[in-house]
């Protein structure tokens, strides 16, 4: 049991970066338009940013693969997101829905400080990794478990 628990944390961490950076492509333009209300350059760039990070990170937190960087890139790009959750600006009838995605936000850090800190677990690609008897020799990964 003590095994699948961080998988299973790894597969709920994922899954919503996973179906958020399938649908970016659909409704990549919403997605710019709302990167540009907050100010920020070059919006259809930094959505093709955000897709690639929300495929990419999830595919790699899921898989238990250079586990530690993709939570610290998601765990980064998260922390971006708390920009569009201003709730303590946000009109009346916005500041609660605000402040539950702000802080949901938060809360995923805190699981992503987590996978930072413990790595993904022994079903991950990163253990599987280690277990070889030249995995020291070979890694170049300075998050390697």
């Amino acid at each position: 049991m003590q095994s699948v628990i961080p998988l299973l944390g790894r597969v709920l961490l994922s899954a919503m970066f996973l179906l958020s950076g399938a649908g970016k492509p659909v409704g990549f333009y919403g997605t710019a338009g709302l990167i540009a209300s907050v100010g920020l350059p070059v919006p259809h760039l930094l959505a093709l940013g955000a897709m690639a990070v929300d495929m990419i990170g999830g595919i790699m937190l899921l898989l238990g693969w250079k586990t530690r960087w993709a939570a610290t890139a998601l765990l980064i790009f998260t922390g971006v997101t708390l920009l569009f959750h201003e709730f303590w600006s946000a009109p009346p009838g916005q500041i609660q829905d605000q402040m539950i995605e702000f802080m949901k936000n938060i809360t995923i850090m805190g699981g992503f400080l987590y996978v930072i800190a413990f790595g993904a677990g022994e079903l991950s690609l990163d253990a599987k990794r280690a277990r070889r008897p030249d995995a020291r020799a070979l890694s170049t990964d300075r998050f390697a478990t």
